[in-house]
């Protein structure tokens, strides 16, 4: 969240800027979400911010603010702060772990330094004992000062053993923090910003072992139409539907992303077009197989199907540019009627 936002929404104006947000998104038909308050609530109290002038664009444009929307808005725009502070807050609960560590070791130290001290005294009182005596009250110096570097030791190691779990346990939550800020929240799979950071890793991958990479487009066919007749929320179920057969069959070591709306994304490292081709058959021709039904009603919704196209990687050639290659061959599949895969490389062929 930006500093601007932060005064704001701590301010004294802030309940009459979040009545103004709360108006805004009843006038445009936008249900109250948290995500959605918070998406807003950037609209009114950063005009100038990249997330208002998007929004903004959305709405001059017409745009239906759906679930899906707000969404992508969300990953492109707040995924990264959410991120910085969780990542922030971790690491001040580190620091804190590592210091009271390491002032538990500082005290060890001294511990031991004065037992060290007390053996060294020992022996040289006993090389100069001369009765039974004073050899006793030595051994129960020494026996008091063995127990107390024995409880102190095993303090250290207590704690230590906690710092050790504590540590892993942060470790996890940055770990899911990472997952959360790279997945989809709609699908599971890699959202956009994870896709094109490990687009620009394999080609630079498939430069250095000289091997072939390849990339794929999908697209929802009528999907407008589709939200038009039965609502987002079914729309949003066909989403994870298309999602689940995608990420099966893309799994590792392929890289299945939701890139945005109703359209997918898929690296096929190490793979040429020809095999690429089959695996995109086989996703359509899943899609397409199943009658779908409304969860809420169990009403019958028909099949949806999907259309794809692909191009593999030149040499040298950056992620943009096949990415470019593969959205032609994707338009030629939608421009020729659609539930179909347009492989790109057979297009350069022939052209």
């Amino acid at each position: 969240m930006s500093a601007d936002v932060e005064i704001t929404l701590r301010g004294p104006e802030s309940y009459k800027v979040a009545r103004h947000v709360l108006d805004l998104m009843e006038s445009h038909n936008v249900w109250p979400t948290p995500l959605n308050f918070e998406l807003w609530f950037h609209f009114v109290a950063d005009p100038e911010g990249a997330l208002a002038i998007e929004l903004g664009r959305l709405i001059s444009l017409g745009e239906p603010l759906t679930e899906n929307v707000s969404e992508d808005l969300a990953a492109a725009y707040l995924a990264k702060a959410r991120l910085n502070e969780q990542i922030r807050d971790a690491g001040d609960q580190l620091s804190k772990e590592l210091d009271s560590v390491s002032r538990a070791i500082q005290l060890a130290q001294k511990s031991n330094e004065a037992y060290g001290q007390t053996l060294a005294g020992a022996s040289q009182g006993l090389n100069g004992a001369e009765d039974v005596g004073q050899i006793r009250s030595m051994v129960d110096t020494l026996s008091t000062a063995t127990r107390r570097v024995q409880k102190e030791n095993k303090s250290l190691e207590k704690r230590l053993a906690d710092s050790t779990g504590e540590v892993q346990r942060l470790r996890e939550h940055l770990e899911q923090v990472r997952r959360d800020a790279t997945t989809d929240g709609l699908t599971n799979l890699a959202n956009r910003r994870s896709f094109d950071e490990e687009l620009i890793r394999a080609c630079a991958e498939a430069d250095e072992h000289g091997a072939p990479l390849t990339l794929a487009v999908l697209d929802i066919d009528h999907f407008k139409s589709f939200n038009d007749t039965w609502g987002h929320q079914t729309g949003d179920q066909v989403i994870r539907f298309v999602a689940s057969v995608i990420g099966r069959i893309g799994a590792e070591p392929r890289f299945s992303a939701r890139y945005g709306g109703e359209e997918f994304a898929i690296i096929f490292p190490g793979e040429d077009a020809a095999v690429v081709e089959m695996s995109l058959q086989e996703i359509r021709e899943e899609i397409a197989s199943r009658m779908l039904k409304r969860r809420s009603t169990n009403e019958d919704l028909g099949t949806v199907t999907i259309s794809a196209g692909l191009a593999t990687r030149r040499e040298g050639e950056t992620g943009v540019c096949v990415m470019e290659r593969a959205d032609a061959a994707l338009y030629t599949s939608k421009r020729t009627g659609r539930n179909r895969v347009t492989n790109g490389e057979k297009l350069a062929d022939a052209a």
